[in-house]
Parts: C-alpha cells; sequence; structure tokens
C-alpha cells in the first residue's frame, strides 16, 4: 500500500494548529456555565463560525450577533469572540508537526493543507507558525468561498494540485469532514493524537515508525 500513497492532505487546526475559544471562554468568563453553554450552542455556535471561515465578513458577522442578541449579558462575549481570536490561537501541537516534518524529510510525498480558516486572520498563522510554509499548497476555505465538507472543497484540491485522492491521506480532527473526503475517495484519519496518528500512518505503511 505505501507505494499508492504519494499525497498527504492535512486539516490544520486541532492537528497541527492549536485554536480553541476555551482559552478565551474559561470557566471564570461567564457567570455561570449554563450562560456558558448557552453561548456556544445559541450564539457563537460552531455553524455561525463557519459562515466566517468560508469567507464571510468577521465585522459583518459581529455586529448582526450583537443586533439579534442585544441583551446586554451578550455583548461582550460576542465581540469577543473575534475581537480575542488571537487569544485563541495558542500555538503548534508540537508532536503533530514532529510528524510532519519527520515525513517531509523523506521527500517521498507531496503536502497540502486543507483548512477552514477566515481570510481575514490567517495571515495571523502563516507569520506566526513556520511550518504552514512547508505545503506544496494550501487551500483556505475563506479564500475560497467554500469550506468543508462540501465536496467543491475538496474537488477544488484535487483541480488545482493534481491530487488524486486514490493516492492520498487526508487527516482532519472533525470525522464530518473526514467522511467527506472519504465519500471522494480519499483515505481518511480522523486525528485524536499524536500517537494514535503514527499507529495509523504505520497502518498504511507510511511511516517508520
Amino acid at each position: 500500500m505505501s507505494g499508492q500513497i504519494d499525497t498527504i492532505v492535512w486539516d490544520l487546526g486541532g492537528v497541527l494548529v492549536d485554536w480553541s475559544p476555551t482559552y478565551v471562554y474559561d470557566q471564570a468568563y461567564f457567570e455561570n456555565e449554563a450562560d456558558r453553554e448557552y453561548f456556544f450552542s445559541h450564539i457563537c455556535t460552531q455553524d455561525w463560525n463557519e459562515q466566517q471561515d468560508a469567507g464571510y465578513s468577521l465585522q459583518k458577522a459581529t455586529q448582526e450577533k450583537l443586533a439579534e442578541f442585544p441583551d446586554p449579558k451578550w455583548q461582550q462575549p460576542i465581540r469577543d469572540f473575534y475581537g480575542r481570536w488571537i487569544e485563541m490561537l495558542r500555538g503548534p501541537l508540537p508532536d503533530t508537526v514532529a510528524i510532519f516534518q519527520e515525513l517531509k524529510q523523506r521527500q517521498q510525498f507531496k503536502f497540502f493543507a486543507l483548512t477552514n480558516w477566515s481570510a481575514e486572520n490567517f495571515h495571523i498563522a502563516l507569520a506566526r507558525f513556520d511550518f504552514l510554509h512547508w505545503f506544496d499548497g494550501r487551500l483556505v476555505s475563506g479564500e475560497e468561498g467554500t469550506r468543508k465538507p462540501f465536496p467543491e472543497f475538496y474537488q477544488l484540491l484535487f483541480s488545482r494540485y493534481q491530487v488524486n485522492p486514490s493516492s492520498a491521506v487526508f487527516i482532519d480532527d472533525n470525522l464530518r469532514n473526514v467522511k467527506a473526503g472519504e465519500a471522494l475517495g480519499l483515505r481518511g484519519i480522523h486525528f485524536q493524537s499524536a500517537s494514535q496518528l503514527k499507529a495509523e500512518l504505520k497502518q498504511l505503511g507510511i511511516t517508520g515508525y
């Protein structure tokens, strides 16, 4: 099987980059846990954030959300979602970056990034993390106007970089995105930890671990 694989496609957030709103919205941020749960399940939800990942204006999204939830207790939390976004970008996930580096040094594979990320703040990560420049190409959802798990985002990767899905491995921490890639012919790895990733790569015969 190792001879069949020539491409490794990486998700970024949660796989190579440590990003999480919990670094801003810690236990002390809200008056109680119920407010915190409501905020993430009804106000600044994952689905809402992914709209901006696909290219919607951060400023417009924030203003619309402030108008939708005028209660004063929600105003600052809403403003802080993108206002303090840089604090959510903690740093690299070093164990996974080390795997990437080891594979890169072999010069056996091509590497691409397929990430849901707003174009308005992706430049911050690019300036901060050298390993984001190791890829042979990358697709950023906010720059393309579409995102995972929509098939056209994966198809854009295939066409732009001549990626044959049957000879590629796709690593993502979101099972929904992995399944979407598998439906298009990619081998999928649902990332949960660096050690688990090593084990699954070894099963594919593409590492020396």
